[in-house]
């Protein structure tokens, strides 16, 4: 699949996400930028190749953010979620939809520990 393709999807599985969530758990989420890129085309040396998203910023037990890099958002690798996915769609959105919520759960402060008992891990 073409990466716009994949780029749609992804956006569109996120937004389904984001609608399934109780309506404080998503005002917390709207307040967190959302990235989707292709880790293909980045050159940062202190990601493993194979990352498929990331919680960067301060999260929402942390001081507001005072500086740019503190700014909470979420990065989604699609071109590594759709490696992870096996080229499956099914899979892929599923995938997405986990990824996402997974480091939404660190966006609000929980632990490793705390999402995987949230069955997001």
């Amino acid at each position: 699949m073409p990466l716009r393709g994949l780029y749609t999807l992804a956006q569109s599985e996120v937004q389904r996400a984001l609608e399934k969530l109780p309506p404080d758990v998503r005002g917390a989420a709207e307040e967190c930028a959302i990235h989707f890129e292709e880790m293909a085309a980045l050159d940062e040396p202190d990601l493993d190749e194979d990352t498929l998203g990331l919680f960067e910023g301060n999260n929402r037990l942390d001081p507001p953010p005072g500086m740019p890099d503190e700014m909470p958002r979420i990065r989604l690798f699609i071109d590594n979620l759709w490696d992870f996915a096996e080229g499956d769609e099914k899979s892929f959105r599923d995938e997405v939809r986990i990824t996402f919520l997974h480091e939404l759960g660190h966006y609000l402060g929980w632990d490793e520990e705390k999402i995987e008992e949230m069955g997001l891990a």
